[in-house]
């Protein structure tokens, strides 16, 4: 099995901590790094998706546009505003930190 560590999508940045750590990730590599490293929890169900997601686009078996959304789904879910490009749209979209922690 080959894995595509560079398979790209629409940038996303990510701000964590009231702004004090910002990350900016437009592959599949850089997902994993930063699912598996540096995503400040390690349970919920949008999680648990974009790390799933996350080896099927790694390993060829989903699109990099799927892991795209699943990602700003788990920031969402874990609290980190995320900043991206809606690619359907060609503009900027911000996705609000969620009240819920």
């Amino acid at each position: 099995m080959r894995f595509d560590m560079f398979k790209s999508f629409p940038t996303i940045i990510l701000v964590f901590a009231e702004g004090k750590d910002r990350k900016v990730i437009h592959t599949a590599r850089e997902a994993a790094q930063l699912l598996l490293k540096e995503w400040p929890t390690d349970d919920g169900e949008e999680f648990l998706t974009a790390v799933r997601i996350c080896l099927e686009v790694l390993t060829g078996e989903s699109e990099p546009e799927k892991l795209h959304e699943a990602i700003v789904r788990a920031a969402y879910e874990a609290g980190i505003a995320a900043i991206t490009t809606d690619s359907s749209l060609g503009i900027f979209r911000i996705y609000p930190v969620s009240e819920a922690r």
